[in-house]
């Protein structure tokens, strides 16, 4: 079976590399907007992301981590008082405009955390030491955000809400949705964003280790009022539903996915379609042999599997192609592999259902056919 096909794939190439091109840019569109879509949903929940380890104890009525509404500072005690709760640390969220030498300006946010333990830095990703944010004026802000803020390198001064601060050194691959984001300590961050020395944004709770964390965000939520604790992957989810609900982002890139889908689905089926309408006489040969319907439609779905097989080797390859170019600006994202799996079904339900086409015009035809003039 598998020779047999192979050997129709061969004798008609143009149809063959017609159904192969449109399985590899069907994958290759499918994967770079679901990439892309990925950088995004993890950007809009960065700071959550990026501090797993904490539960989330933020304003009640608050499910955007990048929109977090003030609490009053005594907020930490009373967490402190909660059974499981080893220690709240405070973190501070401060938006900022920059300007620089060179007379360009940018939007900043600034993310407070407190000295010593600096709990909400991103230690996950390379970055230098966050001890150095205790200087005087010290910022860090990321790598690939250098060309957005005026092209300033580690060590250079530049003002921020007219206060007078420095790139103290670099996080890498750390972007968030709302824009450039730079860190600093938790004092800085209130006097650049003039707010007051009892507020924060929202606590970052590091439980005892002997409770289980769904008991402490339980002990916090019947315990405190005007809070909610959140585990960090519910508050990840969370913010990226509120950000999609809110914007035409879902629906731009799923209309994209759907068109990916569709390209692959035509090329595919009118390509085998053509291709078998070309070659009724050798299908109907073979019928008038003793080949069934059945052996006839698993001839014409292996020819689709094997174009749904490599078509997804090429089209993956070149979209890892693409993964690793925009990751030297910055847009970093990987695919896990239940996804990865996926896309490798989806082709392959593209490539059978294309099939189908063709399928249904063979079966159809009588052998006796092939021996009229």
């Amino acid at each position: 079976m598998l020779k047999t096909a192979l050997q129709f794939i061969w004798y008609d190439k143009p149809k063959s590399i017609g159904a192969l091109a449109g399985t590899i840019l069907s994958v290759f569109l499918i994967g770079q907007q679901a990439g892309i879509f990925i950088f995004l949903t993890n950007a809009m929940a960065a700071y959550v992301r990026l501090a797993p380890e904490y539960i989330w104890v933020v304003d009640s009525k608050t499910t955007n981590s990048g929109a977090l509404t003030p609490l009053d500072i005594r907020v930490g005690k009373e967490l402190e008082s909660i059974e499981g709760v080893y220690k709240a640390y405070p973190i501070v969220l401060a938006a900022g405009s920059a300007k620089f030498s060179n007379g360009k300006s940018s939007g900043m946010n600034l993310f407070g955390v407190q000295y010593p333990e600096f709990a909400g830095f991103p230690k996950s990703i390379p970055s230098d030491n966050p001890a150095l944010l205790i200087q005087d004026g010290a910022i860090f802000t990321d790598f690939f955000d250098k060309e957005a803020l005026g092209g300033v390198n580690k060590g250079d001064y530049f003002e921020l809400n007219g206060k007078k601060v420095f790139i103290a050194g670099n996080t890498k691959g750390y972007r968030t949705f709302g824009g450039v984001v730079g860190f600093t300590t938790i004092e800085r961050a209130r006097s650049i964003g003039n707010i007051p020395n009892y507020k924060v944004s929202a606590y970052l709770v590091k439980k005892n280790p002997n409770i289980s964390e769904a008991q402490v965000i339980h002990f916090i939520n019947n315990n405190l009022n005007g809070v909610k604790a959140w585990g960090s992957a519910d508050f990840r989810k969370e913010t990226v539903i509120t950000v999609l609900s809110s914007s035409g982002i879902a629906i731009s890139f799923g209309t994209l996915i759907i068109f990916a889908l569709i390209v692959g689905f035509v090329i595919i089926g009118l390509t085998l379609y053509s291709a078998a309408v070309d070659r009724l006489r050798d299908y109907g040969t073979l019928k008038a042999i003793g080949a069934t319907n059945g052996y006839i439609a698993r001839l014409i779905i292996t020819q689709a599997m094997i174009f749904g097989v490599v078509g997804f080797a090429i089209g993956f390859f070149l979209v890892n192609g693409f993964k690793n170019g925009i990751a030297n600006a910055g847009t970093i994202f990987e695919f896990p592999f239940w996804l990865e799996l996926t896309f490798l079904l989806i082709t392959l339900f593209i490539a059978l259902s294309g099939s189908l086409f063709a399928v249904k015009r063979i079966t159809g035809l009588e052998p006796s056919a092939v021996f009229r003039g």
